[in-house]
């Protein structure tokens, strides 16, 4: 059970950067934005061409892996979503824009990468140390405390900056936010950048642990949607605890079941919360419906 716990906790800090990455598009743009699990996957590509097959620091490949990430959510909010809402795109053809978008990018990486697994981490796998009766290894940690470091920032600059009070505006009520001056489109490209900034930061820190594939993005786009409905979509503690929640009940249902069920239990659990409870632990009820 130990190894189920440490196990779900690394799981969860990659889920929850994604989670909330997607609460932010999903909260200001106010519809289902499918090519955040490509901006995910090209972020771990970007990080593994600039550090492993360039040879650069994998510092700089992170910085540029993330940078990337901001770049190519902008892009699909400037040249696509935008373009569209200004002539009256109902939020299912934004939907379907980005599934499009999601198709286009993923085969993108297959044809520039192939379809074979690829490392970003450059040193031998090790077994770790013992840590309370289970084995974590050092990226593990490092894993765990990026990502809670990066929580933390993300709620400091929602809740104590001007930028954020923008966010919760656009995100509550755009026409009400539009008429006391707050430039909606500026926030929701904002918001893109944002968010696709964690799901790049995401990816690279899951792909320092296990290797990456050009479809790692469709996985990780649908964990990031379950923790999301779980904790409550735009909440940052709903965000973690969705995500160790789906995270703990995929980890503890591989004693039980083969590993193929693990995604599949996921998503039982996004049903039952959709039926129950569609807000979510901390989230509330959304009024206008948007798919």
């Amino acid at each position: 059970m130990e190894q189920v716990l440490v196990n779900s906790i690394v799981a969860a800090s990659v889920y929850a950067l994604l989670s909330l990455g997607f609460g932010l598009i999903f909260s200001t743009a106010r519809f289902f934005h499918f090519a955040h699990g490509a901006v995910y996957a090209w972020a771990a590509y970007v990080a593994f061409t600039v550090s492993a097959l360039w040879g650069w620091p994998l510092a700089i490949g992170i910085i540029c892996g993330i940078v990337a990430a901001a770049a190519l959510g902008s892009a699909c909010e400037l040249v696509v979503y935008r373009t569209m809402r200004r002539r009256g795109a109902s939020t299912l053809t934004l939907l379907l824009s980005g599934l499009g978008l999601y198709m286009v990018m993923q085969n993108g990486l297959s044809l520039v990468f192939g379809d074979g697994n690829k490392a970003l981490r450059t040193w031998p796998a090790g077994e770790g140390f013992a840590l309370a009766g289970a084995r974590v290894t050092g990226v593990q940690i490092a894993i765990v405390i990026a990502a809670s470091l990066l929580l933390i920032a993300v709620w400091l600059l929602l809740h104590r900056t001007g930028v954020g009070l923008r966010f919760r505006a656009v995100s509550n009520d755009q026409d009400l936010a539009s008429a006391v001056g707050t430039h909606v489109d500026r926030s929701i490209l904002l918001a893109f950048a944002l968010g696709s900034a964690l799901a790049g930061g995401a990816a690279i820190l899951i792909s320092l642990d296990v290797d990456m594939t050009p479809n790692m993005g469709f996985i990780g786009l649908m964990m990031a949607v379950a923790a999301s409905i779980v904790g409550g979509i735009g909440s940052i503690p709903g965000a973690a605890l969705g995500a160790l929640i789906v995270a703990f009940a995929q980890q503890l249902s591989a004693w039980w079941l083969p590993s193929q069920w693990q995604d599949p239990i996921a998503f039982g659990i996004l049903f039952v919360f959709l039926i129950i409870r569609p807000q979510g632990v901390f989230g509330q009820r959304i009024k206008k419906a948007s798919i």
